[in-house]
């Protein structure tokens, strides 16, 4: 490398001056060889994501993303291609493909139980199989969103069990738990470097984690630590898969639940250069007039701040997670839903689960299936110009 920037020195071109600091051209030149020995993708640092060693498909897709927004958002579903009302594991199949005929264009899955090693996560879903519908949801250029319900280090417990003291304290002042928390981060970033693409590029992956953060029902939220402690896992976990673990197809979200304020929205927020894309989870509890008048006032006022923020900060805006169990309003995508969303700019926004039906009071489901009161209304705002779904991002190549 010394001898080339002699050689870049020794050249000199009438009417300019030959000194390499003053001489356009050359340091033009340099920095396209740099750029191409480097691997940086010649991408100009505003285009980048918070790694700055993201991989060329993973950088695509970032830059992608603020692009979409100016077009509609992505329809999203969890765990959407694993199972459905009725059904489990049919290749090909999906409840959002059976009602329109098209998938989603955002596909959610979930890594909870495989720091324990288990064959299946905590909603059954075989691992082995959750990796073939992430290379068959990324071929035909859909979105790939993963969260993980982690259990508790210090209590080997479940996500859902905070501990008497914090659970954050101990990972970093208790040598045993550390090692705990550490060893499943390996088998988490073993996970994410197995994800191939055909031409065995990594698949990117956009990475929640610790989701509905600001909430008390996950040992990693609300009461159960501090802010600053949250911010300190958060920026280790990220550095620990991005610098120890070299895993650099990761895109990696910052996700609240419901908010009321721009504060506590960013009370535990880590970070410019740790986060990607912000968002938020909110479910409709509430029915008739009254309820729906009130989820969408609050959706709309929520969405208008995290857009705020999404343009100070240069961030991605989503709705990470929604849903109305049940769908027990008929036209709620058109009247209630697309209300709420129509008139903002976001990426996308994810549907929860369709685990099924247990019995007439135990079911959920958030999107609706063939022959549900909703199905037809589903298609009406599967139509809307605003709403993009796989066929709609397939043409938009996200990763090129």
């Amino acid at each position: 490398m010394k001898n080339l920037f002699a050689n870049f020195t020794g050249l000199c071109i009438p009417g300019f001056k030959c000194q390499i600091m003053n001489n356009r051209i050359l340091k033009g030149l340099i920095f396209l060889w740099l750029g191409f020995f480097t691997g940086s993708h010649l991408f100009a640092q505003d285009n980048l994501p918070v790694d700055k060693l993201a991989t060329k498909e993973t950088i695509h897709l970032y830059n992608n993303l603020k692009k979409q927004l100016n077009k509609g958002y992505m329809f999203g579903h969890q765990d959407d291609v694993a199972y459905g009302v009725g059904w489990k594991y049919i290749p090909g199949r999906s409840d959002i493909k059976d009602v329109t005929g098209d998938y989603p264009a955002v596909y959610g899955f979930e890594l909870g139980r495989l720091e324990l090693d288990h064959d299946v996560n905590i909603d059954s879903v075989p691992f082995d199989k959750m990796k073939q519908f992430i290379h068959d949801a990324y071929e035909r250029g859909g979105v790939i969103t993963v969260s993980w319900h982690l259990n508790n280090p210090l209590t080997g417990k479940t996500a859902w069990d905070p501990s008497p003291t914090t659970t954050i304290g101990a990972i970093f002042d208790s040598p045993a738990v550390h090692a705990v928390y550490t060893g499943w981060l390996d088998k988490v970033a073993a996970f994410f470097s197995s994800l191939k693409g055909d031409k065995g590029e990594p698949i990117p992956v956009i990475f929640r984690m610790f989701h509905e953060l600001n909430g008390s029902w996950f040992w990693w939220g609300g009461k159960n630590c501090t802010p600053d402690e949250l911010k300190r896992l958060y920026r280790f976990t990220e550095t620990y898969l991005r610098d120890t673990k070299h895993i650099h197809n990761l895109l990696y979200a910052y996700n609240t639940d419901r908010y009321g304020s721009r504060d506590e929205y960013l009370e535990r927020y880590p970070g410019d250069d740790l986060v990607d894309i912000i968002g938020f989870d909110i479910y409709q509890r509430a029915g008739g007039a009254d309820g729906n008048a009130k989820f969408i006032a609050e959706m709309d006022k929520s969405l208008t701040t995290l857009e705020d923020i999404a343009k100070e900060k240069n961030k991605i805006p989503a709705l990470t997670e929604f849903g109305y169990n049940g769908l027990p309003d008929s036209i709620w995508w058109t009247n209630v839903l697309a209300k709420g969303i129509n008139t903002h700019k976001i990426s996308y926004a994810l549907g929860w689960r369709n685990a099924g039906i247990k019995s007439e009071k135990r079911f959920e489901y958030y999107v609706p299936y063939k022959g549900q009161s909703s199905a037809d209304d589903f298609i009406a705002f599967y139509g809307l110009p605003q709403t993009l779904f796989q066929k709609d991002v397939t043409k938009e190549k996200l990763y090129k």
